[in-house]
């Protein structure tokens, strides 16, 4: 079954956590680490290389199927999902160079390039909210199959020499900094459970019962607001992961408005 077999590492029968946890865990590090690119292992391949009950490989391989990262298909196995990202809480990314970085063609269809008040982002923005704003509107896609929907705003003396930029692929970070713009090197975002729009919907190829969340972003250079980033993802598609060590001080913070 290995594609590389260095990076194989046996489980632990003396550790308290259960083997399907630890396989789950194990296989996970080998898919960050790019194996079974052509194939994934089957169930039995799984049991006869950690030397687990098919049972335990079964559950191990549901997690990752829950978490959208591999799939099973009916006469093809299990399959790795290349059209599902992950990304670490905690660090500044851009949608464009993920998708990229992952091996997939990102495109975006702009639904929207203008200048507008908006009076929530100009709030978020500490601007007056009848003061116009540079926004961008666009649908991005991944392999041609769409992925988020993505709203922007920045200061109109910011986002004004993006007028004439071509986003159908190019990321705004990548444009902001070949203009030499000001350009968010720290922030926060905020992700939130959503119930769509039907235009959404429409949109992002949703059905009825499929999910999807909000990520707002508001981006400052330095100590000055420069982007409101309003993201709606499928949830289908798109997974955030956090890494927590003890000693670090991290945790679950109640929603408010």
């Amino acid at each position: 079954m290995s594609d590389n077999l260095d990076s194989f590492e046996p489980l632990d029968r003396n550790s308290p956590m259960p083997l399907w946890a630890q396989l789950e865990r194990e296989l996970r590090r080998r898919l960050e680490a790019g194996e079974f690119v052509d194939r994934f292992p089957t169930d039995l391949e799984i049991t006869s290389e950690y030397e687990v009950s098919r049972h335990t490989a079964r559950h191990a391989v549901s997690r990752l199927g829950a978490d959208g990262i591999v799939k099973r298909e009916r006469g093809r196995g299990t399959t790795v999902n290349k059209n599902h990202f992950e990304q670490s809480l905690g660090a500044l990314y851009s949608l464009f160079q993920l998708v990229e970085d992952n091996g997939d063609e990102q495109r975006s269809r702009v639904l929207a390039i203008e200048t507008s008040a908006d009076g929530m982002a100009a709030e978020q923005l500490g601007i007056d909210p009848k003061e116009e704003l540079f926004h961008l509107s666009r649908l991005r896609m991944a392999n041609g199959e769409p992925l988020a929907i993505d709203e922007v705003w920045m200061p109109a003396e910011i986002g004004e020499a993006l007028m004439g930029c071509d986003f159908t692929h190019t990321g705004l970070y990548a444009e902001l900094a070949r203009l030499n713009l000001p350009r968010p090197n720290q922030g926060f975002e905020r992700i939130r459970p959503l119930v769509p729009s039907l235009e959404c919907k429409h949109l992002l190829d949703l059905g009825p019962s499929d999910a999807a969340f909000s990520l707002e972003r508001l981006g400052r250079c330095g100590n000055r607001p420069v982007e409101w980033r309003i993201t709606t993802v499928r949830g289908d598609r798109f997974s955030f992961v956090a890494e927590w060590s003890e000693g670090q001080s991290s945790g679950l913070r109640l929603a408010s408005d």
